[in-house]
C-alpha cells in the first residue's frame, strides 16, 4: 500500500441499504429468519430423534419465543458493537450517534444515553400498566354480580393472571428501574451508566417478555391461568399459554439483573470527587440494595420457571411426584425470589420518598445513617422469610414459628423508616403539592399493609384467611398504596427534569384524591369479604357476599378513571406545559443544579460534593459544586457541616 493511502485513512463506509443497517426492517426481517430456524432447527432434531409427528406445531412455538426475541435484538442493532468487536475488526473511533435523542424517532431505537433509556423505561412501563389495568377491570366487571357474567371460568382465570404478572415483572419492577436510570448518574455526577450497551439492551428485552405475556391470549387454549405464581405441577399441565409466562419471565429477569449489575458497578466506581458512601442520596442508597437483592434473588424465579419450561416441554419431570419429582421444592425456589421481589418492589420507593420528604419539609433527613443501615437489613432480612407464603403448603409444620418470627423482626428496619419519615415531617415548613400528597399518602397506606402484614404472619391468622380477599386486599395496600403511590410521587417530582415542563397542578391534586379515595374503597372491603370467607381467584361467589362486590367493582372503576386523568396531565403538560427551570424545588441534589432536561452528557464540567444531601435549613449549605474545591469551598463546607453536627 502506497504512503498516500495510508495518510488517507480508513475509507468511509458505503451506505448500507435499510435490510443492512440496524433498525426496525432488519428487525421484522431477523425475526422471521429466527422463526424460520426455530422450525428447521425443531423439525430437524425430530426427525433425528424419531418422533411423530415430525412437524409439532408448539414445539416449533416454543422455540420460536425464545430463538425470535434474539434474533430480532441482532436485527435491530443490540448486539452490533460487541459482534463487530468479538469478529476482531479494526476499532471504529465513538461518534456518539446512538446516544442522545434529538427527535422523537430516538426513543424508538438502540440508544445508550441513560435519560434517554430512562423515559423509554417509564413510558414502556405505564403502557403496560394500562393493559393490566384495564384487565382488572375486565375482572371487577365479572365479579361485579354472582354468576357469569362476561367471561367463562378458564378466561377470568386469564384475566387476573396476566392481569398480576404485568403488574409485577412490566410495570412496577421496570418504572423503578426507568427512573433511577434517568436520575441515579445525575445524582451521583456520573456523565453516563457505566454500561451504556448493556444498557440499552437491558431495555429492550423489557418489551420482548410484555408482548409475549399480553399475547398468550391468543395461544390455543387461551392465556396462562395459573396466576402470576405459575404452580407446578398445575403450570407443566396446562395449554400451551403457560409458555408465555414461563419464557416471558425470562427475558424480563435477564433485563432486571444487567440492569441491577449496571446499577452497582456505576454506583460504586463512577460516583462524583467528594462523594463518598455517606454523601450519597438514600434514593441511591435504595437503588444500591435493590440492586443486590436483584442480583442474587432473581436467578432463582428464573430457574423456577426454567424447570417448569423443561418439564412442560422435554418431560424432566421436576415436579412429577410418581417419578421423584418435588412438588414443594418449586414453591420454595420460587417464593425465594419472589418475597425479596416485594422488596425490590419496595426499597426505590422509600428512596424516592426519602428526596420528595426532605425537600418539601426543607429539613434533613432525621436518622440519615439508620436509614442506609436499614436498607442493608432489608436486603438481608428478606432472604429469610420465604416460608410464610406457604404455611398451608405442607410443608413441615416446624418451619412455621422461625418464619412468623423472622417476619415480625422484617417490620423493624421498615418501622425505623417509618418514624424517621414522621421525624422530619415533624415541624418542617412543608409544601403540599402532587408529589407530596403522594407521599404523604404512601406514608399511611404503606402502614396499614404493612400491619395486616404483621397480621398474616401470626400462624392461625394465616391459615384461617388463607386464599381469601384478605390476602387481595393486603398485597394491593402493599404493591399500590405503597409501590404505585411512589411511582406517581417520583414520576411528578421528576417530571420538570424529564421533560423540561411543569405539571398542572390542579390536575394532579385531582389525580391523588380520586386515586386515594377509590383505592381505599376498593380494597379496605376486601378485608371484610376476606374475613367472612369470600376466596380469591374464584370467578363466582355466594350472593351473601354480591352488595360489597357490586360497590368494589364501582369504586374500581372510578380508580381507573383516575388513571387517566394522571395519564392526560402527563401527555398534556409534557407537549404544553409551563417551561421549568432547572431547580423548581430548590433541592441540593446534584440533578438539580443543571438545565432541564440536562446536557447530553448530563455535566459541562465535573462537580464536586462538598457536603450532605439534605442540609436544608442550614445557611449557605451546598452539596455539590461545578468550581475545583478551592480554600473557600472547604471552609465553608467545613463551616456547614460544623453547624449541622452541633445543631443534631
Amino acid at each position: 500500500m502506497t504512503s498516500a493511502a495510508l495518510s488517507a485513512g480508513p475509507r468511509p463506509r458505503a451506505p448500507r441499504g435499510p435490510l443492512r443497517r440496524p433498525g426496525w426492517p432488519r428487525a421484522g426481517l431477523y425475526t422471521l429468519l429466527g422463526i424460520a430456524f426455530s422450525a428447521a432447527l425443531t423439525i430437524g432434531a425430530r426427525a433425528a430423534y424419531g418422533y411423530d409427528p415430525t412437524v409439532d406445531g408448539e414445539a416449533i412455538v416454543t422455540v420460536s419465543m425464545i430463538a425470535a426475541p434474539l434474533f430480532f435484538l441482532v436485527g435491530l442493532g443490540a448486539f452490533d458493537y460487541w459482534f463487530y468487536w468479538a469478529a476482531g475488526r479494526p476499532t471504529r473511533p465513538e461518534d456518539h450517534s446512538s446516544h442522545g435523542a434529538h427527535s422523537w424517532k430516538d426513543y424508538f431505537r438502540v440508544n445508550t444515553d441513560h435519560k434517554v433509556i430512562g423515559i423509554q423505561y417509564v413510558v414502556t412501563s405505564f403502557f403496560f400498566m394500562l393493559v393490566g389495568g384495564l384487565l382488572a377491570m375486565l375482572v371487577r366487571a365479572e365479579l361485579a354480580a354472582p354468576g357469569s357474567q362476561f367471561v367463562d371460568p378458564n378466561t377470568y382465570n386469564g384475566l387476573f393472571s396476566v392481569h398480576a404478572s404485568l403488574m409485577i415483572f412490566l410495570f412496577i419492577i421496570p418504572v423503578f428501574a426507568g427512573l433511577a436510570n434517568y436520575v441515579i448518574p445525575l445524582m451521583i455526577g456520573a456523565p453516563d451508566m457505566a454500561f451504556p450497551r448493556l444498557n440499552a439492551l437491558s431495555f429492550w428485552l423489557l418489551p420482548i417478555a410484555g408482548l409475549m405475556m399480553t399475547a398468550s391470549f391468543l395461544a390455543p387454549g387461551g392465556s396462562f391461568s395459573t396466576g402470576w405464581t405459575a404452580y407446578a405441577p398445575l403450570s407443566t399441565e396446562v395449554p400451551m399459554g403457560q409458555l408465555f409466562f414461563t419464557i416471558g419471565v425470562q427475558f424480563a429477569g435477564a433485563s432486571s439483573i444487567a440492569t441491577a449489575l449496571n446499577f452497582l458497578v456505576t454506583i460504586i466506581t463512577m460516583r462524583a470527587p467528594g462523594m463518598t458512601f455517606w454523601r450519597m442520596p438514600l434514593l441511591v442508597w435504595a437503588n444500591f440494595s435493590t440492586s443486590l437483592l436483584v442480583v442474587i434473588a432473581t436467578p432463582f424465579v428464573a430457574a423456577s420457571q426454567f424447570f417448569v419450561l423443561l418439564d412442560h416441554a422435554l418431560g424432566f419431570n421436576f415436579f412429577v411426584p410418581e417419578r421423584g419429582g418435588d412438588v414443594l421444592m418449586y414453591q420454595h425456589v420460587f417464593w425465594f425470589y419472589s418475597h425479596p421481589a416485594v422488596y425490590i418492589m419496595m426499597l426505590p420507593g422509600f428512596g424516592i420518598i426519602s428526596e420528595i420528604i426532605a425537600v418539601k419539609a426543607r429539613k434533613p433527613i432525621f436518622g440519615y445513617r439508620m436509614m442506609a443501615f436499614s436498607l442493608l437489613a432489608i436486603v438481608l432480612l428478606g432472604f429469610t422469610v420465604w416460608a410464610h407464603h406457604m404455611f398451608v403448603s405442607g410443608m413441615h409444620s416446624w418451619i412455621r414459628i422461625p418464619m412468623m418470627v423472622t417476619t415480625a423482626i422484617i417490620a423493624v428496619p421498615t418501622g425505623i423508616k417509618i418514624f424517621s419519615w414522621l421525624a422530619t415531617l415533624w415541624r418542617g415548613v412543608l409544601r403540599v403539592d402532587t408529589p407530596m400528597l403522594f407521599a404523604l399518602g404512601f406514608l399511611t397506606m404503606f402502614t396499614l399493609g404493612g400491619i395486616s402484614g404483621v397480621v398474616l404472619a401470626i400462624v392461625p391468622v394465616d391459615i384461617a384467611v388463607s386464599d381469601t380477599y384478605f390476602v387481595v386486599a393486603h398485597i394491593h395496600y402493599v404493591l399500590y398504596g405503597g409501590s404505585i403511590f411512589t411511582i406517581y410521587a417520583g414520576v411528578y417530582y421528576w417530571f420538570p427534569k424529564m421533560t423540561g415542563r411543569m405539571y398542572h397542578e390542579g390536575l394532579g391534586k385531582l389525580h391523588f384524591w380520586s386515586t386515594f379515595i377509590a383505592f381505599n374503597a376498593t380494597f379496605a372491603p376486601m378485608h371484610l369479604v376476606g374475613l367472612k370467607g369470600m376466596p380469591r381467584r374464584v370467578a363466582d361467589y355466594p350472593a351473601e357476599f354480591a352488595g360489597w362486590n357490586l360497590a368494589i367493582s364501582i369504586a374500581s372503576f372510578i380508580l381507573g378513571v383516575s388513571t387517566l386523568v394522571f395519564v392526560y396531565n402527563i401527555v398534556a403538560s409534557w407537549r404544553g406545559g409551563a417551561r421549568a427551570s432547572g431547580n423548581p424545588w430548590r433541592a441540593l441534589t446534584l440533578e438539580w443544579q443543571v438545565s432541564s432536561p440536562p446536557p447530553v452528557f448530563n455535566f459541562d464540567r465535573v462537580p464536586t460534593v462538598v457536603g450532605g444531601p439534605y442540609q436544608y435549613g442550614t445557611p449557605g449549605a451546598v452539596h455539590g459544586t461545578f468550581e475545583p474545591p478551592g480554600k473557600e469551598v472547604a471552609e465553608r463546607a467545613a463551616a456547614v457541616a460544623a453547624s449541622s453536627s452541633g445543631r443534631s
